[in-house]
């Protein structure tokens, strides 16, 4: 039987610290990585990107075998994880770069968005304003951002920010 490839998504929803946390622990998801998307610069840094001023998001790519999870799947964590009725926010991380965002990468995703979005609407009392956007150039964050959970569970924003979102995810 032949392999079937994997699938991408490009997902943004606060800090991707905790995107990150998140989806690497899903069956399914063969790779997580903290990066930019969204933005107007090439190659950018986290200390630019942290300025608000260049329009990228905080975004993971996720590799997933559509075998084991679609994209729909990825996006009930997604939808669990953020609140995606709060523009350019996600709890006390403020700026357009922490705003919630799905960048699909072809029309079914696109389609399986919208299709999310109006399902889990009216479980928000505030419309939900997650930006629907083609992806587009995807650049990696830092080494120091990759894995950043797995390496510093004790840190303190991981005790009080990433944690809560691992149990509230089934973690």
């Amino acid at each position: 039987m032949e392999k079937q490839a994997t699938k991408t998504a490009y997902l943004a929803g606060g800090c991707f610290w905790c995107l990150e946390a998140v989806f690497e622990r899903i069956p399914g998801v063969v790779d997580v990585v903290s990066g930019y998307m969204g933005g107007r610069m090439r190659n950018p840094g986290y200390g630019v990107v942290g300025t608000g001023l260049t329009g990228h998001a905080e975004t993971v790519r996720i590799d997933y075998d559509p075998a084991v999870i679609g994209f729909p799947e990825l996006l009930d964590f997604f939808w669990k994880i953020h609140d995606p009725t709060t523009k350019n926010r996600q709890g006390a991380d403020l700026g357009s770069q922490y705003r919630s965002a799905i960048f699909y990468v072809d029309e079914a995703q696109k389609e399986q968005a919208e299709a999310s979005m109006r399902a889990v609407a009216p479980l928000w009392s505030d419309p939900i304003v997650t930006e629907l956007s083609p992806a587009g150039e995807f650049w990696p964050a830092e080494d120091y951002h990759q894995d950043y959970f797995r390496n510093n569970p004790g840190q303190g924003y991981c005790r009080v920010v990433i944690a809560p979102k691992l149990r509230k995810a089934g973690f």
